[in-house]
């Protein structure tokens, strides 16, 4: 029976190399664990960006509105 359900050994993959965790030293887990936050945390930031840059056209577009509705009232009092 073990050899239809065989024991499953966690592995990593660096630099296209496949690593058995259990053959890592603890510095290694360490720094693999280092690495694999800051990729979280740099997806979390390009996530945050794109909702910021988002957001700002949003308000810049409400301003250029607000802008030219302005132009436009002025233009109206001039020409009456």
């Amino acid at each position: 029976m073990d050899s239809e359900n065989p024991e499953k050994k966690e592995t990593v993959i660096i630099n296209g190399e496949e690593h058995n965790v259990a053959d890592l030293t603890p510095q290694q887990v360490t720094l693999i664990n280092h690495v694999s936050d800051l990729d979280r945390k740099a997806s979390q930031i390009n996530f945050s960006l794109e909702q910021t840059l988002g957001a700002r056209n949003h308000f810049m577009g409400l301003l250029n509105q607000s802008l030219e509705e302005k132009e436009d009232t002025v233009d109206k009092a001039v020409n009456d």
